[in-house]
């Protein structure tokens, strides 16, 4: 293609999907996100607190919106909002772009205008924190430049069609983008259904593995493998079980509890009531039951 079949290609999927692109927030801060469906709006989890966001429309439009169903932890919300004559955006074919895909990124940052830019995929299977800092898998990176406050926009095939959520910006310009396969296809499904995931939380807050090696040096106390709990929430599973500030969770449901992640595991396939987690208190090792709300 030639620096003109680009640029054609790029105007005419800014013609077609930019009316979709709308830009959430409120004052200075916000973001991005698109038109999904008959006032149903998609975007990232970080942009809309739980009573929802405003909503700038291209045409100049600005309305109040509700949350429908939010996934923190897979940082996605979908939003109530009169979408008016904006088109719905179509999704693509349910696969992730491949490194050298050729992509769109439409944003309208906090609602200041549309952005259109061109680039390709330099990479995928890339994992970020999400909002609660627990790790989202498989976002794809892409060069298309983006500005601050594109977070939530879509990103795009050269026919149209969603392919990937922008979500986590890189440096300048380089965006992480979780891709439209049909599995998140069928999760902001369930969320504009009004369907959004219980997931199973503790409650707790931990330090990071060198700190909390750190800590228990400086007691006195052997080192160990664990998650050392810093804060427990009130009225938390963790809290209802005895958890304390200082504990060291050693196993949950019988595996290790090495980092982090480990601990998100278990709670991802965890469907159960009660979790027996395994707790270092000081020296003294015991079993500690969670009781989840069924």
């Amino acid at each position: 293609m030639s620096v003109e079949d680009w640029g054609r290609a790029l105007r005419q999927v800014a013609e077609a999907v930019g009316p979709a692109v709308v830009g959430v927030g409120r004052h200075r801060a916000g973001g991005s996100g698109v038109v999904i469906g008959r006032d149903r709006l998609l975007t990232n989890a970080h942009n809309a607190g739980p009573e929802g966001v405003r909503v700038s429309f291209g045409d100049g439009r600005v309305e109040e919106s509700e949350v429908v169903g939010v996934d923190v932890d897979g940082d996605l919300v979908v939003l109530s909002a009169p979408t008016g004559d904006a088109p719905v955006a179509e999704w693509g074919a349910g696969a992730a772009p491949e490194v050298g895909s050729p992509v769109v990124a439409l944003s309208n940052p906090g609602g200041r205008g549309l952005r259109a830019t061109l680039g390709f995929v330099c990479s995928t299977g890339r994992p970020f924190p999400g909002p609660r800092g627990r790790r989202i898998e498989g976002s794809v990176e892409h060069t298309a430049p983006l500005p601050p406050g594109s977070s939530g926009s879509p990103l795009l095939d050269l026919s149209g069609r969603i392919v990937a959520v922008n979500t986590h910006r890189l440096g300048e310009g380089f965006y992480l983008a979780m891709p439209a396969t049909a599995a998140l296809q069928a999760r902001v499904r369930a969320l504009a259904a009004g369907q959004s995931p219980r997931g199973r939380r503790l409650g707790v807050g931990l330090a990071p593995v060198p700190v909390a090696r750190r800590l228990r040096r400086a007691v006195g106390l052997p080192d160990a493998e664990g998650l050392l709990v810093r804060l427990v929430e009130e009225g938390s599973p963790a809290e209802a079980a005895g958890l304390g500030v200082g504990d060291l969770l050693v196993a949950a449901a019988g595996r290790p509890l090495v980092v982090v992640e480990d601990l998100h595991t278990v709670l991802d396939r965890f469907d159960g009531e009660t979790l027996e987690i395994r707790v270092l208190r000081g020296t003294e090792e015991r079993t500690v039951v969670v009781h989840f709300p069924g």
